[in-house]
């Protein structure tokens, strides 16, 4: 295996030196008349070069198609949802103009949909229908510190009418007994009814516990004399009677300080049929830079998030079901940083890797481990190099997924550090004692570096940049294949455009590579120039499509349910290698637990290749897949989609 990626390398220097050498044969003049670029242009469109290391090409839209697009997910139509909502834009968020593009990547065509809500930030995984669940999005912008003019934060209402819950509506008064001062209420808040205490033993009425209710608040005028240092309680103006008797607000301090995002509860099926945004039930918690993961039974485990105050939703997870579309609380809380990378299990626990993309306490949920979500028992897995730097690190499920094994690729300090790791980290999961080590390191630590799973087994390490959102021109164009089997990187042709914050990858069915987005602070290395948004895509044609030819793969069923098989043609079925179920991807944020590649046993006679579906609900979740073969030398076919009910 090592021999083959030392052929690998030779094979990568020999067609550059080859093409060096040619130039140099030619007249002196016509070579100093290349530029660099020129030369550059001519050397990665040479065939030989394109057959080791692939292309890059961008791709860009018509202005009146052009969004800042923050997640993109596949359709089983083959199509890409493009998702801004207001693209971290705070005038379109004023405006509530919020965007959504559908591209075919066969035909070139982009569509606008109407999007029902600010989806920025939001979270989504696939369904077993063929829908994308998508939950959470954005309320409120930040302000930070100095744009703050009125003091504020969260009231806590109190309502200790065991026979009634209260319902208050926004611009609702709130003066402190103590201070005197009056906040005003943002929005409506519902405070449910008290709850009476018996002793279990003598069923004797002890005491009412206060039903509470969240809101938040701002002081009625500007000013720093109106932030409050102290808690204090609050009377609500506009109650009389028992309600006035009953119904109070508490609040701690209600300052000037940054004022964090807010999350939304709602909740949409989009169907890529219909190409169409369907409301189900929200969530009951509003979540900003939440994540969705599918569990065995085809329920999808929503977790973390900023909530509609701005804080961190304090471990309240809940589950989504897609036959009822309701949501239901876990029975026990369990707390993560924002957009925590959480993957299926095949014994049905979730695997934490530890990355994640922000937002949190840094001594609080930041461990990799297995979480049992029934019990909420957590069993911490050791050996994390560079534990104190995985936010902002991708996680990828390697290929074959029946392995277990997951790679944590790069990342930084929590929050605007200017730490970088360059550090892999492996845990095999099938261990009796799994424990992270040390893979093969990148050449710079590496923010939001995208990883997406090929059809050949390889995983593509793309991007990402040294420093917090590309500070400081820090944008690393680079680009490796990692293989598993031999544990090593090989480069390949750097990519044309930067990608950090903001960005992602998606595996298109025909065997390339869709990359999106990037967010920069600044577009210089002195931090002056402020960045722009990166609104083109660039596509990736790896290696193995600039081959002689590709194996065909066709008419097979549609369905094939898990245990079962299914019978597909292809002229070159005897010199199928692999046979590789990959679900579509829903990337956002350095964060895509969707993405799998399954091995299937298959059988060849003939012109007839009959394939295997694993049995495990947990290895293959129900839904739509990818199914892609490759040949002996790992050339892949374009993929037939596949639905495991």
């Amino acid at each position: 295996m090592k021999d083959r990626a030392g052929r690998r390398r030779a094979r990568r220097f020999a067609i550059g030196t080859a093409v060096v050498v040619a130039l140099a044969g030619m007249n002196g003049p016509w070579l100093y008349r290349f530029s660099t670029e020129k030369y550059h242009q001519y050397k990665i469109n040479q065939p030989e070069y394109k057959a080791a290391n692939g292309k890059w090409e961008i791709i860009e839209f018509p202005e009146k198609y052009r969004q800042n697009t923050i997640h993109a997910a596949l359709l089983r139509t083959g199509k890409v949802l493009m998702v801004a909502g207001s693209g971290n834009n705070q005038d379109n968020s004023d405006a509530k103009q919020y965007d959504t593009r559908i591209w075919d990547p066969v035909k070139g065509t982009i569509k606008k949909v109407p999007t029902p809500t600010d989806l920025f930030c939001t979270g989504h995984t696939q369904l077993a229908n063929g829908n994308l669940l998508i939950a959470g999005g954005t309320k409120r912008y930040e302000k930070l510190k100095g744009d703050v003019t009125k003091a504020g934060g969260l009231m806590v209402v109190h309502n200790e009418n065991p026979d009634k819950p209260i319902t208050l509506p926004a611009g609702t008064k709130f003066t402190g007994k103590e201070n005197g001062k009056t906040f005003v209420s943002k929005d409506p808040v519902l405070v449910p009814r008290a709850e009476k205490v018996f002793d279990p033993a003598t069923g004797e009425f002890l005491r009412n516990d206060p039903g509470l209710g969240r809101i938040y608040v701002e002081a009625q005028k500007t000013g720093a004399e109106y932030e409050t240092g102290t808690e204090d309680n609050y009377r609500i103006q506009g109650l009389s009677g028992t309600d006035a008797r009953n119904t109070y607000g508490i609040a701690q301090k209600l300052a000037l300080d940054k004022k964090d995002f807010q999350g939304i509860r709602d909740a949409f099926e989009f169907d890529p049929v219909a190409e169409k945004y369907i409301k189900v039930d929200p969530m009951h918690e509003a979540r900003w830079y939440p994540t969705l993961t599918t569990l065995g039974d085809g329920k999808i485990l929503s977790v973390s998030g900023l909530d509609d105050i701005g804080q961190l939703v304090p471990g309240k997870n809940e589950i989504y079901d897609p036959e009822t579309k309701e949501w239901t609380y876990t029975d026990k809380v369990r707390q993560f940083p924002t957009y925590p990378a959480l993957f299926l299990m095949q014994n049905g626990k979730i695997f934490y890797s530890g990355a994640n993309a922000g937002y949190g306490p840094d001594d609080v949920g930041r461990d990799p481990g297995i979480w049992d979500v029934e019990t909420n028992k957590f069993t911490k897995v050791p050996g994390m190099s560079d534990d104190k730097m995985l936010e902002t690190a991708n996680t990828v499920l390697l290929p074959p997924a029946q392995d277990e094994k997951f790679m944590v690729i790069g990342g930084g300090g929590v929050g605007e550090s200017k730490l970088a790791s360059e550090k892999t980290r492996i845990v095999d999961l099938r261990a009796d004692d799994p424990k992270f080590v040390d893979g093969p390191s990148l050449e710079k630590g590496t923010r939001y570096p995208q990883a997406s799973v090929l059809p050949d087994d390889s995983v593509l390490v793309s991007g990402g940049s040294e420093d917090y959102r590309g500070r400081g021109d820090s944008n690393i164009l680079q680009a490796r294949l990692y293989h598993p089997d031999t544990n090593d990187f090989e480069q390949v042709a750097d990519p044309l455009v930067g990608r950090n914050y903001h960005s992602g990858s998606i595996l298109l069915p025909d065997g390339r590579l869709m990359f999106f987005g990037s967010d920069s602070l600044y577009a210089d290395k002195a931090n002056t120039k402020p960045g722009k948004f990166e609104q083109r895509i660039e596509i990736y044609t790896p290696p193995y499509l600039y081959r002689d030819s590709r194996p065909d793969l066709s008419g097979g069923p549609q369905t094939i349910a898990r245990g079962e098989s299914g019978t597909f043609t292809s002229r070159v079925a005897s010199t199928v290698k692999k046979v590789r179920l990959i679900r579509p991807s829903a990337s956002t944020h350095v964060t895509d637990v969707d993405q799998r590649s399954i091995a299937l046993d298959f059988k060849a006679a003939g012109d007839k290749l009959t394939v295997t579906v694993p049995e495990n609900e947990n290895l293959v979740q129900s839904g739509w897949y990818m199914m892609f073969v490759t040949d002996g030398e790992g050339t892949p076919s374009k993929a037939e989609w596949v639905r495991v009910p």
